[in-house]
């Protein structure tokens, strides 16, 4: 059984047609799919018209976002005895005749197939998104030692195996999925060219400087959940670097005026022991974290 599923926030102007693309290219294969809709806390019809579509809706009560979206639509896929999974957008962005690709690649073998915009064509994004998805994709890469172009790319099929996996993060879900493929299950990953269309603007980002900033603020999160000695380490070795400037100075300054300065210098003294004792708690922090990662 193939299950193909939508996360959808207020998208009755799409949806309808988006499921009415998916059924017309699945009808054409021989696959035995079934298309599930999580509508989650929709204000507007998007329920109804799913539902009218044909497809199976899940509801949630209330907006509860995109990570806990896609956690509940694997959990209903696996409760529905799923084979494999084809995760896509309700914006219309992703164009269905590349399902049959996704289902392609995992019947050859592969367990998490991406649809890569990158390897691709996209018809519209704004600079700002398209450096922050390049960026978060090179980030995912080294942490993966795999190549991927487009970590953050929705369109997505995947196997049951592949499916089981936790997903822990509210933020980086699209990265956590590939990241704990490779590091944890050795799953194999393959991504497939695919055309992205120009859709409505992103209901997630309302200017470039809010997407930097959250941008930033997951990459960050990325590291510390799945690199945390790397990240905690970051931050410990700073402190090392600022103790040792100030001990360099302490130095200095007694070099020139002798012990006599000694007194002066107590609280700057006292400041680079604070930084070195600092970095190093954080230095075993990050050890300890390294051992009990995710």
């Amino acid at each position: 059984m193939i299950i193909i599923t939508i996360p959808a926030y207020n998208e009755e102007k799409t949806i309808g047609r988006v499921i009415k693309e998916i059924k017309e290219t699945m009808d054409k294969t021989s696959y035995k799919y079934r298309i599930h809709v999580l509508d989650d806390g929709s204000r507007d019809k998007t329920k109804i018209i799913a539902e009218k579509s044909g497809a199976v809706v899940f509801s949630h009560p209330i907006n509860y976002g995109l990570a806990e979206t896609f956690k509940e639509e694997i959990k209903r896929c696996l409760e529905s005895k799923a084979d494999i999974i084809v995760h896509t957008d309700a914006d219309g962005q992703y164009p269905a005749l590349y399902i049959p690709k996704l289902i392609k690649e995992i019947e050859n073998g592969y367990d998490l197939v991406l649809g890569s915009r990158f390897k691709g064509k996209i018809q519209s994004m704004s600079l700002t998104k398209k450096i922050g998805n390049i960026i978060f994709s090179k980030v995912v890469s080294q942490i993966t030692k795999t190549k991927i172009t487009d970590a953050q790319t929705g369109f997505r099929a995947f196997t049951k195996n592949a499916a089981e996996m936790p997903i822990i993060s509210s933020h980086t879900y699209t990265q956590e999925q590939i990241i704990r493929a490779v590091k944890k299950k050795k799953i194999k990953i393959k991504e497939i060219p695919i055309y992205a269309r120009k859709t409505r603007k992103s209901k997630l980002i309302k200017n470039p400087l809010e997407y930097a900033v959250k941008a930033g603020i997951n990459l960050l999160r990325v590291y510390r959940d799945f690199e945390p000695l790397k990240f905690f380490g970051s931050i410990s070795f700073f402190l090392f670097f600022l103790s040792f400037i100030i001990t360099v100075y302490i130095i200095f300054r007694m070099g020139i005026y002798g012990l006599n300065i000694l007194d002066r210098l107590i609280p700057t003294l006292l400041l680079a022991v604070l930084f070195f004792l600092t970095g190093l708690q954080i230095l075993l922090f990050g050890f300890l974290a390294d051992k009990q990662k995710i």
